[in-house]
C-alpha cells in the first residue's frame, strides 16, 4: 500500500542520499498525474523542508570532514618529526577539503625582503614553483604585507594588487584564475601565506576561507615549532660552549669586574672622558682616546650606532660610538687589537656608555655658559650701539676674542628625506628671509632666541621643534670649542666664528654645514658673511653681516644646494646681489637696475595687468624656446603661449630672441626670481 504522505517519497531519498535535482521528481509526477493544487502545495513545501534538511546535513558531514582533517593536523604536529613532510600534508588536506585544484604555501625571506614558494599541492609548472614575491606585489604579497585574507574570482582582472610580469607569467603557466590567500601568523606578525586556487573563476565561500585560515594557523604552529626545536637544539649547543668558555673565562671576569669598579670610581669622583679613556687602556691593554664628532672614523661610528656594539674599523682599531638620546657625542676609539675578545668588547661598549653619561653631564654644566654666549650674540645683533669695551669683558670670561676677524653664518636644519626647511615658527621655513622678526639689522628683541629653541609661538610640529633643538646644541658645542658664540634664531641658529689665518669664509661655511649636519644626522644649509675685521669695535657690522649670511642661506636652497654651505664669494657674479648693503659691499643697484633695463617693461606689465608674461619667459626658456613644451609647462593652450610672447615681443623689441638679447633675458629672469627669494 502506497504512502499518500507528501514527505514520504522526500524522506526516502534523503536516506538514500539522493543529488539535489532528483528532490524536483515526486512534484513533476504529481503535476503528471493531475493532482489536485493542495496535494502540489504539499509536495512543494515538503521539497523544501527535505533540502533544508539534506544542505544541514551535508554540512555536518562538511563540517565532520574539516573538523577530522585539523584534528589529523594537530595529531601530526604532536609528533612532529619532518617539517617538510608536516606541511605537506596541510597542503593536501586544504587543497582535498576545498575542492580546488591546486594548493601551495609560500614563506617570508626576511634577508631577501619577499616570500618564496615553500609547498606546492596539484602544481604543474616548473616555473610557479619557483616563484619569488616581492612584498605587496601580486595577491600573495599583499597577504604578507597587510595580514589579511585576500580572494579574487579572476587573478588577472583583479586591479587590487600589484600585477609583475614574473608573478603573473608563473600564474598564467599554472592557469590559475580564481585564489585564495591566508596569512600565517606568529603573534601580529605574517610568516608566510596559505593560497587555494583554481583553473577556472570561482567564488569562495566565508566558511573556506575560515577553513584555509584554521589550517594556515597549524601550518604556523608547525614552523615556529620546528623553528624552536632548532633554537633549542642550537640553545644546548651554545650553553656547551658557555661552560666551556666559562671554565676558561674566568680572568677575563676578574677583568670586567676591575673595570666596574674603575668606571664608578671615576664617575664618583668627578673623572672626564679621557680619565676614562685611560682606564681602559690599562685593563685592556692598549691606546683607547676619545674623539669628538668631527675627528672619529664617520663610517665605522654610524655602524657602531647602528649595531648598538663596538666594531672594527681597519686591521687593528674598534670603534665604539658615543651617543645619547639620538644624538652623536663622539666615540671610543682602541687602537692595536686585532682580535677583541666579547667581554673586552663589551668593556669598551660600557666605557662608551659612562662616557656619554659624562658629556651630558658636562654638556649641562656648560648650557649656561651656551645661554650667555647666545645673550652675549643676541645682543651684538640687536644693540649695536654697546659699549666695545663692555663687550670685550663679557667676550674674555667665555674666553672669546673678538678683536680679531670674524665671520657670521645662519644655520638651517632641512626637513629629513625632502632637501626643504624644517618649518619654523609659524610655519616659516627655518632660516628663509622674511620669516621670523629679527633678520638682519633692526631686529626686534622678540626675536632673540633667549636659550635654546623650541618653546615659542606658533604651530610648528613637535619634530620641527625637537630638531632646531638639535641643531641649536651642536652649534652651541660648536662655538665652544671654536671659541666662537652661537644663538637660536629666526627658526634657525647663528654662529659667530673666528676666522683662522688662510682660511675663508666659503671654506668655513662648508665645513660647518658637515659638522652640524653630521652631529645632528640630517642635512643643515649654512650661509656664510664676507668676514666681520673686529666685532667689538665695529658691532653693527655683525647684524649686517647676519642678513647676508641669511641671503646665501636662502640663495642655497633656490639653487638647490640645500645642505651645503657657502659664502657670497662663492655665487659669482650672484654674490653681487647677495652682499647687499654691507659697508665696503656692492650696494646692489647695479643688478637692479640691469633687471629694469632689460626685462622691466615686462614686470611692469605683468604688475599693472595682472598677468603671467614672466612666468611664461621662464617656461619658454626653460622648455629650449620651444611653445608645445612651453605650454605643457603652463598647462595652457598653444594659442595663449603665443599670443603671450606676441605681447613679449611688442614689449622688448623684435629682437629679443636673438642669442645676445636671449642670454641677456635669461640673465635677468634668474636674478629677478634670486632677488625676490632672498627678499632683497
Amino acid at each position: 500500500m502506497s504512502d499518500d504522505r507528501p514527505e514520504a517519497p522526500y524522506l526516502e531519498l534523503l536516506v538514500r542520499g539522493a543529488p539535489a535535482e532528483a528532490y524536483e521528481r515526486p512534484v513533476l509526477r504529481a503535476r503528471a498525474d493531475k493532482a489536485p493544487a493542495d496535494r502540489l502545495a504539499a509536495l512543494e513545501r515538503a521539497k523544501l523542508l527535505a533540502l533544508r534538511v539534506r544542505g544541514e546535513l551535508e554540512g555536518r558531514r562538511r563540517r565532520e570532514a574539516e573538523l577530522s582533517a585539523l584534528y589529523e593536523t594537530a595529531h601530526d604536529l604532536a609528533g612532529l618529526r619532518d617539517l617538510d613532510a608536516v606541511l605537506q600534508a596541510i597542503v593536501q588536506r586544504a587543497r582535498s577539503l576545498l575542492g580546488t585544484e591546486v594548493a601551495y604555501l609560500t614563506l617570508n625571506d626576511p634577508t631577501a625582503g619577499d616570500t618564496y614558494m615553500r609547498v606546492t599541492d596539484g602544481s604543474v609548472s616548473a616555473r610557479f614553483q619557483q616563484l619569488r614575491l616581492g612584498m605587496g606585489e601580486g595577491l600573495g604579497g599583499l597577504v604578507a604585507q597587510t595580514a589579511r585574507p585576500y580572494v579574487t574570482e579572476s587573478y588577472f582582472h583583479d586591479p587590487r594588487f600589484q600585477h609583475t610580469h614574473t608573478i603573473d607569467a608563473g600564474v598564467r603557466d599554472e592557469g590559475l584564475v580564481a585564489i585564495l590567500g591566508v596569512p600565517l601568523l606568529l603573534g601580529s606578525g605574517v610568516i608566510g601565506v596559505l593560497f587555494a586556487a583554481d583553473r577556472r573563476a570561482r567564488v569562495f565561500e566565508r566558511e573556506q576561507t575560515a577553513l584555509l585560515g584554521s589550517f594556515a594557523a597549524h601550518a604556523a604552529v608547525a614552523i615556529d615549532t620546528a623553528h624552536l626545536l632548532a633554537e633549542t637544539r642550537t640553545a644546548l649547543a651554545e650553553l656547551e660552549a658557555a661552560n666551556e668558555i666559562i671554565r676558561d673565562r674566568s680572568r677575563v671576569i676578574e677583568r670586567a669586574s676591575e673595570v666596574h669598579d674603575r668606571l664608578t670610581e671615576l664617575v664618583l669622583r668627578g673623572g672626564g672622558v679621557h680619565d676614562v679613556a685611560g682606564a681602559v687602556a690599562e685593563v685592556l691593554s692598549g691606546s683607547v682616546e676619545f674623539l669628538e664628532v668631527d675627528e672619529a672614523p664617520a663610517a665605522a661610528v654610524d655602524r657602531s650606532r647602528a649595531d648598538g656594539h663596538a666594531v672594527r674599523d681597519g686591521e687593528e682599531d674598534w670603534v665604539a660610538a658615543v651617543s645619547a638620546g639620538g644624538e652623536l657625542l663622539g666615540a671610543l676609539v682602541l687602537r692595536g687589537h686585532p682580535r677583541l675578545d666579547p667581554m673586552d668588547q663589551r668593556t669598551l661598549e660600557r666605557a662608551a656608555m659612562v662616557t656619554s653619561l659624562l658629556q651630558l653631564a658636562r654638556r649641562s654644566a656648560g648650557e649656561a655658559e651656551q645661554r650667555v654666549r647666545g645673550e652675549l650674540l643676541d645682543d651684538l645683533l640687536d644693540t649695536p650701539d654697546r659699549e666695545p669695551r663692555l663687550l670685550r669683558e663679557r667676550a674674555a670670561r667665555l674666553r672669546a676674542d673678538l678683536d680679531t676677524p670674524h665671520v657670521v653664518l645662519a644655520a638651517g636644519i632641512e626637513a629629513p628625506g625632502t632637501g626643504t626647511p624644517a618649518a619654523g615658527p609659524g610655519g616659516t621655513p627655518v632660516g628663509s628671509p622674511g620669516g621670523a622678526p629679527g633678520s638682519g639689522p633692526g631686529a626686534t628683541p622678540g626675536s632673540r632666541s633667549g636659550g635654546a629653541p623650541g618653546g615659542g609661538s606658533g604651530s610648528a610640529p613637535a619634530e620641527d621643534a625637537e630638531g632646531r633643538r638639535r641643531l641649536w646644541s651642536a652649534a652651541s658645542h660648536l662655538a665652544v670649542t671654536r671659541h666662537g658664540l652661537a644663538a637660536a634664531r629666526d627658526g634657525g641658529t647663528v654662529l659667530l666664528l673666528p676666522l683662522a689665518d688662510g682660511d675663508t669664509a666659503d671654506a668655513l661655511a662648508r665645513r660647518t654645514a658637515r659638522q652640524l649636519g653630521t652631529a645632528v644626522h640630517a642635512a643643515v644649509t649654512v650661509g656664510a658673511s664676507a668676514p666681520v675685521p673686529a666685532p667689538a669695535a665695529r658691532p653693527g657690522e655683525v647684524a649686517a653681516g647676519y642678513a647676508e649670511a641669511r641671503r646665501c642661506l636662502a640663495a642655497l636652497r633656490v639653487l638647490g644646494r640645500a645642505g651645503q654651505g657657502a659664502a657670497a664669494e662663492d655665487f659669482g657674479f650672484l654674490g653681487l646681489l647677495l652682499a647687499g648693503t654691507r659697508e665696503g659691499a656692492p650696494d646692489g643697484t647695479g643688478v637692479q637696475d640691469f633687471v629694469t633695463r632689460t626685462v622691466g617693461a615686462v614686470i611692469d606689465y605683468d604688475e599693472r595687468r595682472g598677468t603671467e608674461l614672466i612666468r611664461t619667459l621662464d617656461a619658454y626658456f626653460a622648455g629650449g624656446m620651444s611653445p608645445a613644451r612651453t605650454k605643457d609647462a603652463l598647462h595652457v593652450h598653444v594659442n595663449t603661449v603665443a599670443q603671450r610672447l606676441e605681447r613679449v615681443g611688442r614689449l622688448l623689441g623684435p629682437d629679443w630672441q636673438s642669442p645676445a638679447r636671449s642670454l641677456e633675458i635669461q640673465l635677468a629672469l634668474r636674478l629677478h626670481r634670486l632677488a625676490s627669494a632672498v627678499g632683497y
